[in-house]
């Protein structure tokens, strides 16, 4: 080879290195100043999930997706040059379609702070009215959370044996994460409700084995028992007494039918089932009950027609009515009457009741 050739060759080699080491430099630049560019926005914000189990890869290719990084290969290499690609917490993000990818990665793996709301569920109210309360807390929202409540499959794995998850939404002061899971939020009732009941039949346990054996009663229909004690009484101290009225109405043998005839019981069968009555859908839940409800033997929740307890609960009772029923206070009372706001006038016959009836009804 001349020394012409040489050089040239040499020349075109070294030039060739030359621009690699260009292009290298270039890449090179180009990645360590990737972390803090600014991405093409406007500041939008875009909401984006990043699910548990979640690879760099998979969480690259979503943030490209919503047009919050470009290049996610580079931005899986910058997560790995970081040592943070197991790092990146799941959650619901906030991002801003401006941001460097620098901050996108310290955001995520920082993680979402939860934002939580207390929730007071009062005792006595039913699902429905429990599904407002925290869809106005904005917890869940009511459509979401009565669809799982009324979901076979849901009730099957936490043993209920109704349609619906009417007496085991346990009424009590909660913290909840904002726009929670629907399935979440009642499991949390449910669990509630199970603590605060296995509790109360450890203390109760007797008490519980007589009613059962009296009545030949389930949990479930002790449990319906006290939904309905949880409706008639104000006073707390008038709870036991309430209970053995009604089991006396279902256990003398002189009371016969053995007609519990409480009205609350007819407007839960108004309110809340999805199949209603004609009885009932002429009636609106403001107004009173009129003789079409009082004498509809179609609402299987009407204990003015029917006897016996309702098919379950009507709304979900606090821990005292619970262990009112379970405690009743042996009186032999059939009878009351509301006589103020918070109070009521017991009678043993139907003669005393009628005249109280009179007195404070009028």
């Amino acid at each position: 080879m001349s020394k012409r050739s040489f050089r040239t060759a040499l020349a075109v080699v070294i030039g060739s290195v030359v621009i690699l080491i260009a292009i290298a430099g270039w890449f090179v630049h180009r990645a360590f100043a990737y972390p803090d560019e600014t991405h093409d926005g406007s500041g939008t914000e875009v909401e984006v999930e990043i699910k548990a189990g979640m690879g760099i890869q998979q969480v690259a290719s979503l943030l490209a997706d919503k047009h919050v990084i470009d290049r996610p290969t580079w931005f899986r290499l910058y997560a790995m040059w970081e040592g943070d690609t197991t790092n990146i917490k799941p959650g619901k993000y906030l991002l801003k379609d401006n941001q460097t990818p620098a901050q996108i990665l310290k955001t995520l793996i920082t993680g979402v702070k939860e934002v939580t709301t207390k929730v007071t569920i009062p005792e006595g109210k039913n699902m429905l009215e429990v599904f407002a309360i925290l869809e106005q807390a904005r917890v869940a929202k009511a459509k979401e959370l009565e669809a799982v409540a009324r979901d076979k499959e849901f009730l099957g794995r936490h043993a209920i044996t109704g349609d619906t998850v009417e007496g085991y939404l346990f009424p009590d002061t909660y913290d909840f994460r904002i726009d929670e899971k629907p399935r979440a939020v009642l499991e949390r009732l449910i669990t509630h409700h199970q603590e605060v009941w296995n509790d109360l039949l450890s203390k109760h346990g007797r008490d519980a084995a007589k009613l059962k054996d009296k009545l030949q009663w389930s949990d479930r229909d002790i449990l319906t028992m006290a939904s309905i004690v949880e409706k008639e009484a104000v006073d707390p101290k008038e709870r036991p007494r309430i209970a053995q009225v009604f089991i006396n109405r279902l256990t003398q043998p002189t009371f016969k039918p053995h007609r519990l005839e409480t009205d609350p019981t007819i407007r839960y069968g108004c309110e809340v089932p999805q199949q209603k009555s004609a009885g009932c859908q002429q009636w609106t839940v403001t107004d009173r009950l009129h003789r079409a409800q009082l004498d509809d033997k179609d609402n299987p929740y009407n204990t003015y027609q029917h006897e016996g307890l309702p098919p379950g609960p009507i709304c979900n009772p606090g821990r005292a009515s619970i262990e009112a029923t379970l405690q009743p206070d042996g009186s032999d009372y059939l009878y009351f009457v509301a006589k103020d706001a918070r109070n009521h006038v017991f009678a043993r016959t139907l003669d005393e009741h009628q005249k109280n009836v009179q007195k404070f009804m009028h």
